[in-house]
């Protein structure tokens, strides 16, 4: 025996203690690969994309003479060198890979040049001349939508007879809302890296939370089976669902140079480029009409949802579904009727982004019953808790899904209290009263999330666990990291399971060689999948070493336990590095594999009714704001947050993420404006014009606390996901700013900010608000 008899080691689990990034020290010190420092194979290439300048237009013909003069090009790529599908592998089918007879958005890539060097690419790439001939273009949704322009046909969801609970409300309301979109603006660019190898095999390294799709896609444009193509991504500098599906089309692109030319090529875009080609947010355009009571109770809605999909269907169908899902945000609607329309415009195919449609859906229930308040002079607090969803009655989603962990009324009710709402909300009525130029606004707002991707196939994940003879664990899953902790957070959980430190345990890059068909790192679920795949790699691994040990010692198996490095029957204590020494003497497997798939959901995608989402993520966040109603200029003063991550796996990075959400939401309710000229050129395409938050907007007050209960659902360690949910409560921002420019009327009309809320735009809202005949609220 080579431990003590009468002591065990105290058991020091890894799951719930903030570890550190594991990637921490190599970012600080410079030293973590990402695709671009990768060491470049002799010969390699670079690729710049040639973009089109017209919005909308016949492509009638492709002059590369200049180009190819040039010194260091080696040559250019057409649509005509593609040897597979010249159409992209998406679910729809509608996207070309490089423009062909026409294009559909100014920077939709049309050629690109390979060269020796980086710079001669892109300065050679000026030099190819387009022959377009210009077309109308559509640049709105609400002009799509009246050309009945669409990428998909529209949903309708619907639930009681919200015309006749209209007409039989005590008061009636109609409203609009234009929402912005948001360039995702990660740190590192889209990036590929394509290197032809022997027998036609492709080895692709891609910033991409999708390596699955990247092999799938490749392949495609190639004609060649998947098997002849592996994807690796070892880490991302950024992603928040840019990297979903676009990421694709570098991956895509390098790899037709690479076969053209037959040496490794390397596609990675400027900043400028990055944003003329790649999706950003949905916008959206509203319509609704609201039927509600004396006390602020939504009797009746009938709410119209456009969507600024772009040129081709991309991502747009799942997140217009999921701005349907979340319209409700976290009330209950009795009678309903949602139209959700799939706008075609020539514009950038826009694109998953973090809460995939959630926050388009939430924030116009939001205005609703902010709009509701100022109505009827009732605190807007007071009314999102008269309608918030019920634990007995009143607790079926519009979709048909019954809500069965709400913490709702116990989570707004202890925020309402340690944010001292109430006495602060009648300090900002005494201060506007005697303040001409600078107005405050508070707002607390509620999320409710749903969680799970909603195509139900991609809730399935795959891991290894590999046990070397020396006690250390290698662990390959197929998500992807991108900054948000899941290599740490899977560590943690596999530790834990073998009974390991926690520094014993290393994540690898994913690799479609090693998990296959894996899903995205998307829809917040990557540690409630991968996790729960590897962990039950690592189960099957621990009880080999269970059944093998229990022989030795005559016991059950069931009787032998693992913690703090140590494998400990009735009888005996043993080094874990022991044990699986003399397990690989007697041919005792030692590493698994494991798959996981999401229980309990099902949904029919042609109604949206059914159980789409394992369970709910929930939180508040109680915003104080001021502004200047001479400038428009706004600052965040004061934010409070209570947000649900079940039982935390890491309480840093789990309040590092609602951070982060929390100011990205904030930037695209405030500063974030993405412009496209009357011509379809994005005009904001660079920092310089495109402003996100920078760290002299956060709040000097900034406090997040977590929910103290664990989910309810059997989810891995009693988490909850916490990637997405966090965005949303940003809302109460927004609405916090609707109240400071509302205090500058007394008219009950609604406050008519658009968003993003930036200067410009608070500016008007209180021009318009200054005007409003006013009342008494």
């Amino acid at each position: 025996m080579n431990a003590r008899d009468d002591q065990i080691d105290t058991v020091v689990p890894a799951m719930g203690a903030s570890r550190p990034h594991e990637s921490a020290h190599a970012q600080v010190a410079g030293s973590a690969l990402y695709v671009d420092d990768i060491p470049e194979v002799r010969g390699t290439l670079h690729a710049a994309p040639v973009l089109s300048p017209v919005a909308h237009g016949r492509l009638r013909g492709v002059d590369t003479a200049a180009a190819l003069a040039l010194p260091g090009v080696r040559a250019v790529v057409l649509s005509s060198d593609i040897p597979g599908d010249p159409v992209l592998a998406t679910h729809v089918h509608d996207e070309p890979i490089l423009a062909r007879d026409k294009v559909e958005h100014a920077g939709q890539v049309v050629a690109l040049v390979v060269a020796d060097t980086v710079m001669q690419a892109r300065r050679a790439a000026r030099h190819v001349k387009l022959d377009i001939e210009p077309l109308p273009a559509v640049l709105t949704p609400r002009e799509a939508h009246a050309a009945q322009s669409y990428v998909l046909p529209p949903v309708t969801v619907r639930r009681g007879e919200p015309e006749t609970a209209l007409q039989r409300s005590a008061h009636r309301q109609t409203g609009q809302l234009a929402v912005g979109g948001q360039e995702h603006f990660y740190l590192e660019g889209q990036v590929a890296y394509a290197l032809p190898l022997e027998q036609g095999q492709w080895w692709i390294y891609s910033s991409t939370q999708h390596p699955g799709e990247i092999q799938h896609w490749v392949a495609h444009a190639l004609g060649i089976e998947n098997n002849a193509v592996t994807v690796e991504c070892r880490r991302m500098g950024g992603g928040f669902g840019g990297k979903e599906t676009q990421a694709g089309h570098l991956a895509v692109w390098a790899t037709l140079a690479a076969r053209k030319t037959g040496r490794p090529v390397k596609l990675r875009l400027d900043r400028d480029d990055d944003f003329m080609v790649t999706g950003k947010r949905h916008p959206f355009a509203y319509d609704w009409e609201v039927g509600f009571d004396d006390t602020g109770l939504v009797t009746a809605l009938k709410l119209t949802m456009l969507a600024d999909c772009g040129f081709s269907a991309d991502l747009s169908g799942p997140v217009a579904d999921r701005a349907i899902f979340h319209a409700d945000n976290a009330y209950f609607l009795s009678d309903v009727e949602i139209v959700s329309y799939r706008c075609k415009t020539h514009t950038q195919s826009h694109t998953a982004f973090r809460g995939f449609g959630g926050p388009q859906g939430v924030i116009v229930i939001e205005a609703i019953l902010g709009n509701i308040a100022r109505t009827l002079g009732l605190d807007p607090l007071d009314v999102r808790l008269r309608n918030l969803y019920g634990v007995e009655e009143r607790h079926t989603t519009h979709y048909g899904m019954k809500v069965e962990d709400n913490i709702l009324h116990p989570l707004l009710s202890k925020l309402e209290q340690t944010a001292a709402y109430r006495r602060r909300r009648q300090a900002i009525s005494v201060w506007n009263q005697s303040s001409p130029v600078i107005k405050r606004g508070i707002a607390i707002t509620p999320v409710k999330f749903g969680i799970s991707f909603t195509a139900t196939f991609f809730n399935q994940a795959g891991a290894l666990v590999h046990v070397y003879t020396d006690g250390s664990v290698q662990v390959n899953h197929g998500g992807t990291e991108m900054g948000q902790g899941l290599n740490t957070k899977v560590a943690q959980i596999v530790a834990d399971e073998l009974g390991v430190p926690f520094e014993r345990v290393r994540c690898t890059a994913a690799d479609t060689s090693k998990v296959p068909n894996a899903s995205a790192t998307a829809a917040s679920s990557g540690t409630d999948l991968n996790g729960r795949a590897a962990q039950y790699a690592a189960r099957n691994v621990r009880n080999n070493l269970a059944a093998f040990v229990s022989g030795l010692d005559g016991c059950g198996a069931g009787a032998v336990s693992f913690g703090g490095g140590q494998i400990i029957t009735p009888t005996t204590v043993r080094s874990f590095d022991e044990v699986v020494k003399q397990a690989y003497a007697n041919r005792i497997q030692l590493w698994s594999d494991g798959f996981y798939r999401t229980p309990k959901i099902h949904y029919d995608k042609t109604t949206l009714t059914g159980r789409p989402f394992y369970y709910f993520a929930y939180g508040a966040a109680c915003s104080e704001v001021a502004i200047d109603t001479l400038t428009g200029e706004s600052r965040v003063l004061k934010v409070d947050i209570l947000h649900d991550v079940g039982t935390s796996l890491n309480p840093a990075i789990d309040i590092g993420q609602i951070e982060g959400g929390f100011v990205q939401g904030m930037g695209w309710l405030t500063t974030e404006q993405l412009v496209w000229n009357d011509k379809g050129h994005l005009a904001t395409h660079a920092p310089s014009t495109y402003k996100i938050p920078a760290t002299g907007d956060i709040p000097e007050h900034f406090r997040v606390e977590l929910w103290p209960e664990a989910n309810r659902e059997d989810n891995v360690g009693g988490s909850k996901a916490v990637g997405e949910p966090p965005f949303m409560l940003a809302i109460s921002v927004w609405e916090a700013l609707r109240e400071a420019v509302g205090a500058v009327g007394s008219s009950p009309s609604p406050v008519p900010l658009q968003a993003p809320a930036t200067g410009e735009n608070v500016l008007k809202a209180c021009a318009l608000v200054a005007r409003q005949p006013q009342g008494s609220l």
